[in-house]
């Protein structure tokens, strides 16, 4: 099922506390609309944000995603086995503006996130995805879990 892990999410820290704020802050992704996820994770990025400045000149981009902010690992440390973690490899790419993907994008990413749809047009947001090329997971001792991009892109939930 879907959860939208913003309801769990910690006290704000102070805007002047850069490390902790760079700590907190993330950027928002969506893999389609709830409970339809394709695995794909696409971004509404600016270039006045390095993320995105960054991916137009050298495509090579990691996405680390934890199951800790969803309060579903118990008491166990974030970086215990038991809470899951996953990081996707691969190159993030701009997607053309006016293709079916880009729409399909956007309405992901809308859905899961409304604001954006409201953020400055000034600030040139565009679509880009994450294509995977590799898959590190742990779920569990026993090391990384060996998954393929094939078997987590076919998979149905």
């Amino acid at each position: 099922g879907y959860v939208d892990a913003r309801l769990l999410v910690e006290s704000k820290p102070d805007r002047d506390d850069t490390a902790a704020y760079a700590r907190w802050n993330v950027v928002s992704f969506s893999d389609g609309v709830p409970g339809k996820g394709t695995g794909v994770p696409y971004f509404y990025l600016t270039t006045l944000d390095p993320t995105a400045r960054n991916a137009l000149k050298d495509h090579r981009s990691s996405l680390a995603i934890s199951e800790y902010p969803l309060g579903t690992c118990s008491n166990a440390d974030p970086e215990s086995p038991v809470c899951a973690k996953i990081t996707l490899t691969g190159r993030l790419v701009l997607l053309e503006a006016n293709s079916k993907e880009a729409e399909f994008a956007r309405t992901a990413l809308f859905t899961k996130h409304p604001e954006m749809k409201g953020w400055p047009k000034g600030h040139d947001f565009q679509v880009f995805k994450l294509e995977i090329e590799d898959i590190f997971m742990i779920n569990w001792f026993g090391g990384p879990k060996p998954l393929t991009v094939d078997q987590y892109l076919k998979y149905k939930m």
